[in-house]
């Protein structure tokens, strides 16, 4: 199994309590750390302009300038985003900008796409709310774009919801036939089908009963365009807090719904606790969710990528994943 790590970027309300000027900072100073050493291949951020679980006025960074941000003050690690809406940007636009983020890298992006779903953004920047058909469409058709721009350095494409016409876009990104493409999402009918024709990795449900259903879905959609399903990386993300004991994940916990709380309420902060970590695979003491995440990986899990949400704040338990889980799953 492989694995990558989120950098807080406020999204996830997890740089409150720092000065937005010194945010950058603590960000850079992460990706370093984790640049520096062997554990994570990859590090990422979320394609998002309002924070959750609700919108606030904390800042949420945004995702490619970061990429480029991190491009230029690492050195090894690989650079995601999980995932960009592929309606936010034009895409050919897209193709352009992660073309040079890629050359600054030195050919060290990775494309997270999706179709996009957070409908409060959407409308407060304009760009309206298309149904779920026309979101997953727009992506089938820049995905088509980005992989003729990437490599032949120019696209065309007369399409329902797209229309470039010769799109320059060089110079060509570093890596040899592009760059990666990660389709984010498990619709069954349409966002698999696309990762089946186009994807390197895939990316939805970490749960086993879900990862080993959509698997299969991905599976029967492989046959159909004449893939091959084993070529596809299958990964999913996790929000991890661990302990090396049960209390010491309880203490986390508490920590995490207390620094939420003064922004969306005690209420929502434990329901969201609640909903998104309590039974989850990657909270427990180390020998737990070693435990957790093997189920997975025998169903062909690949690559996990772990959100810690006090990365920003404390990173012993991150210190304690890369010493006792990374290397047992490894």
């Amino acid at each position: 199994m492989r694995f990558g790590i989120f950098i807080p970027q406020g999204w996830r309300l997890d740089l409150v309590g720092i000065d937005p000027a010194a945010q950058w900072g603590v960000m850079r100073d992460l990706a370093q750390r984790v640049d520096a050493g062997d554990a994570w291949e990859s590090l990422w951020v979320y394609d998002h302009f309002h924070t959750v679980p609700v919108p606030t006025e904390e800042a949420t960074h945004e995702a490619w300038t970061l990429m480029s941000a991190f491009a230029a003050v690492t050195s090894r690690i690989r650079l995601g985003q999980m995932c960009t809406a592929i309606s936010y940007r034009n895409p050919a636009y897209l193709a352009k900008v992660a073309a040079t983020v890629d050359l600054i890298s030195a050919g060290r992006v990775e494309m997270g796409i999706g179709g996009g779903w957070y409908e409060h953004e959407w409308r407060a920047y304009g760009y309206g709310f298309p149904s779920a058909g026309d979101r997953l469409a727009r992506l089938d058709e820049g995905v088509q774009i980005f992989r003729q721009a990437w490599t032949t350095g120019s696209a065309t494409l007369d399409g329902k919801h797209y229309q470039v016409n010769g799109a320059i876009v060089r110079p060509l990104p570093a890596q040899p036939g592009g760059i990666p493409l990660w389709i984010a999402g498990g619709g069954e009918k349409k966002t698999l089908r696309i990762a089946a024709k186009y994807a390197a990795y895939t990316n939805f449900s970490g749960d086993p009963e879900g990862f080993a259903h959509k698997s299969e879905i991905l599976r029967g959609h492989c046959a159909d365009v004449g893939t091959e399903f084993d070529a596809i990386v299958r990964s999913s993300n996790f929000n991890v807090a661990i302990g090396r004991t049960e209390a010491e994940v309880e203490d986390r916990l508490a920590a995490h719904i207390a620094r939420l709380a003064p922004f969306v309420g005690a209420e929502q902060a434990e329901a969201q606790i609640n909903q998104l970590f309590r039974g989850t695979a990657a909270v427990g003491t180390p020998e737990q969710i070693v435990e957790n995440l093997s189920r997975v990986r025998d169903l062909g899990l690949g690559y996990a990528i772990l959100n810690f949400p006090e990365a920003a704040y404390d990173t012993t338990g991150i210190e304690l994943f890369e010493r006792e889980v990374i290397p047992a799953l490894r």
